[in-house]
């Protein structure tokens, strides 16, 4: 950390402090927060160092952040790399100096204040002229909003928000009154929940073996300890809990909050402490003085069987511990405060009066005898929370940047790192399961065919990236699968229970696309025969081989779409007269069909768009591809290039609604919200990845970017669809919520479309590299090696 003191004419010291910042070659746009950050220990320093990873590991190529941390009074911290300032606010003259170093930086786009009324209460005057000096555009996000102010207070808020070119809060509640009681505009409001971390969930149970609490009942409240979490109102209701529930532990986490300690020492731990004994709660009671890093933080909120906030203020807006809380399961017991009030609805949780011990032991007692009752409200609080984890929150914020400055930054989502967690734990010895509840594997959905067909695309394109040796045990699962599911008739069966048995829905379904997409899954792993063992070569042949028999049977239009995949990639390592033929009457079936229904507005092989479309037009172009037959090829780019149009803006991908799907007769009606499946965007991507090797159209390329950033968040709802933490991929997106059951379906359509990435990435690497090696300057051919 470098210093430098400015001594100004009447004597005072600049308090200021900088860092000097690697330069990169070229200016990058630049998000400054004002902000406190670790190590300083306060929940808005946690709040904004959770927010700034969000955002940095969310986006790459967009923005650079840099903080301007504010000191406590009395110290100097030792701040890691991103800190560029520091000041403290006692002095007038230090924030001036910050102002003119910020509209120096020709790099700072927007300035970002985390404000809270007590961090500036020793400065308000030069606070005030700081943001009068200041030239940059000003996010300002207020962490408490108060209602019914008087005159001098609301004139400060006022004051405050006029200087901003936006302002976030965290509930709808503040919004309003920020609206009603300030008067402030209301296109200048945007609520941005507070930010929860994805978590995982784990055993209950084997946390608590872990952490020494096996066989306990455990209730828990955490955040930095002071007279204001009211800790005391559920001490008092212990004794009443514990007459018919012995083995409850209340867990009090959390050191005393820095300022209190300051100024009490450890007085309001000492008063606890001194009640439990009174009250006899020794046995019943555990106070964690510690500061716990997160990721204990978050076992101890998921061994917790019932968490209690117990506030004492009724205008404490937001709470990020509450908030942490319902992120990881746990049936909430909560005062009303706003934030509790909006998320803990429609069964959520329970609310208490202030102060009121009896409804809380009443609650607790209720929820500690009744098991469904905790699972139901913890699978709520779940859902109303998936809207708000960090990587929601980050998009929102960056959508906001991106508003405040024009449009001048442009958003580019990081590509996640290939996780095979959820895909892995959903297969058993037998096959991978059809369902989830969130990320736990329902095997009482049992199994289908069509689940494992696309397992084993998905473990092949990774086999052929990576030639993980451990793979081959998941490719062997799957292959087993489709072979167990072929029947002496030539056709595939597609449902089965958790006791592997054949359920009545083969004989009630059509299983012709199950059988289409079972052949597409032999056909892809022959196709890379060169880097699997013989054995299963030889038996996918053979099965591929007794399977093509009926293949003239379907007509089904994605049955005979899947198998003529099936067929290209089978001819990829073994041309055939008889493939070729069987792929022409697949195609010429298709054909017909297009030229029944196409004309000038509607360029497509049926009355309607439904599921899987892309797959159609990728048949011909495979069919294309391994007959030659130039019709199949001018059909496929017309109906892909007709399908884009329907499914594509300038910056968002958005599937055919399985509400009703798209008819042709209502082609010119906007397409309904909701009901997009991952499934129609993986096969999307999988198709736009074989046109653009095929037509190299750059506009493919571009559109593979667009589409898989719909998993990322660029969809009408703005939120993550895949789950980073789990490895797992949301089941739907709807019209105002996210379904996040994330079954086998949606988990392996993410992995062959992120797999598809990885592979277009280092074909585009290949392509550009190619076209180097000719060394124009020195006239040389460089050899590839």
């Amino acid at each position: 950390m470098n210093s430098t003191k400015i001594l100004y004419p009447n004597g005072m010291v600049n308090k200021i402090r900088y860092k000097s910042l690697p330069k990169k070659p070229d200016i990058q746009s630049k998000i400054l927060f004002i902000t406190t950050y670790p190590p300083r220990e306060c929940g808005i320093a946690t709040y904004s160092q959770d927010l700034i990873k969000a955002l940095q590991d969310k986006f790459e190529d967009t923005f650079s952040i840099s903080i301007c941390a504010i000191d406590p009074d009395d110290e100097i911290l030792d701040y890691d790399d991103g800190v560029q300032y520091s000041f403290t606010t006692k002095n007038d003259m230090a924030l001036k100096s910050l102002a003119n170093s910020i509209n120096l930086d020709e790099a700072i786009k927007i300035v970002m204040i985390q404000h809270e009324f007590g961090l500036f209460h020793n400065c308000k005057a030069g606070f005030l002229s700081f943001l009068k000096n200041l030239s940059k555009p000003l996010v300002l996000c207020f962490h408490t909003v108060l209602p019914s102010p008087d005159p001098v207070f609301k004139q400060s808020v006022i004051a405050l928000s006029g200087y901003a070119r936006a302002i976030i809060v965290m509930t709808n509640t503040s919004a309003k009154i920020l609206l009603q009681d300030y008067g402030v505009p209301e296109s200048k409001i945007n609520v941005i929940p507070h930010g929860t971390h994805l978590v995982a969930p784990a055993d209950k149970n084997v946390l608590k073996k872990k952490y020494d609490f096996d066989g306990r009942q455990i209730l828990s409240t955490f955040g930095l300890l002071s007279s204001g979490k009211s800790i005391e109102t559920t001490l008092e209701a212990l004794p009443e809990i514990i007459k018919g529930n012995n083995k409850v532990l209340f867990l009090i986490i959390g050191k005393t909050h820095p300022t209190i300690y300051k100024n009490e020492q450890e007085q309001y731990r000492n008063f606890l402490e001194a009640k439990i004994i009174a009250l006899n709660l020794q046995h019943h009671v555990q106070m964690v003085n510690a500061y716990l890093p997160l990721p204990v933080l978050l076992d101890y909120l998921q061994l917790t069987d019932i968490y209690l906030f117990t506030s004492k203020d009724p205008n404490q807006a937001v709470s990020g511990t509450f908030a942490y809380a319902c992120s990881c399961g746990c049936p909430v017991i909560s005062t009303p405060i706003p934030h509790a009030l909006e998320v803990l609805k429609n069964n959520a949780g329970i609310i208490v009066d202030f102060g009121n011990s009896v409804q809380i032991s009443s609650a607790v007692n209720q929820l500690l005898h009744d098991e469904k009752c905790r699972n139901d409200m913890s699978l709520n609080g779940l859902h109303m929370m998936a809207a708000t984890a960090w990587e929601n929150t980050a998009i929102s914020h960056a959508k906001l940047f991106e508003t405040v400055t024009g449009n001048n930054i442009v958003l580019q989502f990081k590509i996640p790192e290939i996780n095979l967690c959820h895909f892995k734990n959903l297969t058993t010895d037998f096959g991978m399961i059809q369902f989830s509840k969130i990320n736990q594997p329902d095997i009482s959905s049992g199994y289908t065919l069509d689940d494992n067909a696309r397992a084993l695309i998905a473990i092949c394109q990774y086999i052929e990236l990576f030639n993980e040796v451990e793979s081959m045990h998941y490719l062997r699962i799957y292959l087993n699968f489709i072979k167990y599911s072929f029947q002496e008739n030539g056709f595939f069966y597609n449902y089965i229970n958790k006791d592997q048995i054949f359920t009545k829905q083969n004989a009630e379904t059509n299983l012709e696309d199950a059988n289409g997409r079972a052949i597409w899954a032999l056909g892809y792993l022959l196709s890379l025969q060169q880097y699997l063992p013989t054995v299963i070569v030889e038996e996918a042949d053979t099965l591929i081989n007794s399977a093509i028999l009926k293949i003239e049977q379907m007509h089904s239009t994605r049955a005979m779409a899947f198998s003529i995949k099936g067929l290209y990639y089978y001819e990829q390592v073994n041309q055939s007269t008889s493939n070729k033929n069987l792929t022409e009457v697949l195609a010429n079936r298709l054909v017909q069909m297009y030229k029944h229904e196409a004309n000038a507005d509607w360029e497509w092989f049926e009355c309607y768009l439904t599921y899987g479309n892309s797959i159609l037009p990728e048949a011909m172009l495979c069919a294309w591809l391994v007959t030659g037959n130039a019709q199949y090829k001018e059909i496929a780019f017309s109906s892909m290039d007709f399908l884009v149009t329907k499914i594509f803006t300038e910056k968002r991908i958005q599937v055919i609604s399985n509400k009703g799907w798209l008819q042709k007769e209502s082609t010119k009606n906007v397409q309904v919200i909701g009901g997009e499946q991952p499934i129609d965007v993986a096969y999307t991507i999988l198709a736009l990845y074989k046109f653009y090797f095929a037509g190299g159209e750059e506009s493919y390329y571009e559109k593979i970017q667009i589409a898989f950033s719909w998993f990322l968040g660029n969809n009408h709802l703005q939120q993550i669809i895949y789950n980073p933490s789990t490895g797992g991929c949301y089941d739907g997106l709807e019209e105002d919520y996210i379904n996040l059951n994330q079954g086998a379906e949606s988990t392996v359509s993410y992995l062959m479309a992120r797999l598809t990435i990885e592979k277009m990435i280092r074909n585009k690497w290949h392509i550009k590299a190619l076209t180097n090696l000719f060394d124009l300057k020195n006239n040389l051919v460089i050899e590839e090696v």
